[in-house]
């Protein structure tokens, strides 16, 4: 039996977690020293506070404290903490990472090196590893339509496991794979690791079409339909420009992650809130409250600095993208505004 270790008892983390288990794996999950209340309800039998299901009780917990331990003998190191905390968590599980077989990614956002540049997380975290004198195993980088909770019950779940390496993607989205929990190899790395942040800031967009249509008691699909063609539309720009595939945004990486969190996910809870009319710096505030992390408002400033540092002509292709940005920074009050300029067709010229 082949050993993983989940770094980050969160909500991906600990629905990843039981369906490794129902693949056959031994499988560890360490809590960062955010994670003890998390912790103390898995094992204590209860439901996941931010799933509401019961993790496994084959998985294996470990505390902040018990890095080490959890680390020993794995095969497989996944980290699946948040953006901001995966440069931290990937250099205290470092001398793990590198003495395992991979590297699993289920974070989803962009890492910030010290001189303001962006970069993707895999190639951060490779940049971080030959600063330390050492060499990452191969990423497989682990997006698609994939709601934690549905994962952690058994439901039908579609995923993508990306890795530049075709065969090792491949590998392990065969010992992956159970009856439910179905991942599809890819070598568009790039393609993938653009897909996952990206639709987290469009799900914001799609999210105030569904607010506008609480605020007024009409819903608003044409508009949040519009908002979702766009979305499509600006992730393969983007990730053409730094050398992904542009099928990937149509597959489930882009089309089909953008759909799921569009549906229910906190980005879009987000922008509900924001297109009833809380304002987009007050119903952050309510979310940090209710420990609801929304990573696409980290995510934009990012997007935007990257989009910036690639190509600033590729700009004027993103209206969307900076409509995010105004409304997400800016706190603006036009919001309906912004995504409808961005989202809607110009008048033809004659």
């Amino acid at each position: 039996m082949s050993k993983i270790t989940i770094l980050g008892a969160g909500a991906m983390g600990s629905g990843l977690a039981n369906a490794m288990v129902r693949a056959g794996w031994e499988t560890n999950l360490w809590g960062t020293w955010l994670d003890d209340h998390l912790v103390d309800a898995i094992e204590a039998g209860t439901p996941h506070p931010r799933i509401d299901v019961v993790i496994d009780k084959a998985v294996n917990t470990f505390r902040s404290d018990q890095l080490d331990e959890a680390l020993a003998g794995a095969q497989v190191v996944v980290l699946s903490v948040s953006s901001v905390g995966v440069p931290k968590v990937a250099e205290m599980a470092l001398d793990g990472i590198v003495a395992a077989d991979a590297l699993w990614l289920t974070s989803k956002g962009f890492y910030e090196n010290e001189d303001g540049t962006i970069e993707l997380l895999p190639s951060g975290l490779r940049r971080l590893a030959a600063s330390r004198g050492v060499e990452l195993p191969p990423i497989v980088a682990i997006a698609g339509p994939v709601k934690a909770n549905e994962a952690a019950a058994g439901e039908a779940t579609a995923t993508i496991f990306g890795c530049k390496d075709l065969s090792v993607a491949t590998k392990y989205a065969a010992e992956a794979h159970s009856e439910r929990y179905c991942p599809e190899p890819t070598d568009d790395e790039v393609g993938v690791e653009i897909c996952a942040p990206m639709k987290n800031v469009y799900a914001i967009a799609l999210g105030i079409a569904d607010g506008l249509g609480e605020l007024r008691g009409r819903p608003h699909h044409n508009m949040k339909a519009a908002t979702f063609a766009q979305a499509v539309k600006e992730m393969s720009l983007l990730g053409q420009a730094l050398g992904a595939r542009p099928e990937t945004a149509f597959g489930l990486a882009g089309v089909g992650d953008l759909e799921v969190t569009g549906l229910s996910g906190r980005n879009k809870v987000y922008g509900v809130r924001v297109g009833r009319g809380e304002g987009a710096h007050a119903a952050l505030k309510t979310m940090d409250e209710l420990e609801q992390t929304v990573e696409g408002v980290n995510a934009v400033g990012l997007a935007v600095q990257l989009v910036e540092q690639t190509d600033p002509a590729l700009a004027e292709k993103l209206p969307l993208l900076a409509a995010v940005r105004a409304i997400v920074t800016d706190d603006a009050e036009n919001y309906e505004e912004l995504v409808n300029k961005a989202v809607l067709p110009p008048a033809p010229n004659n």
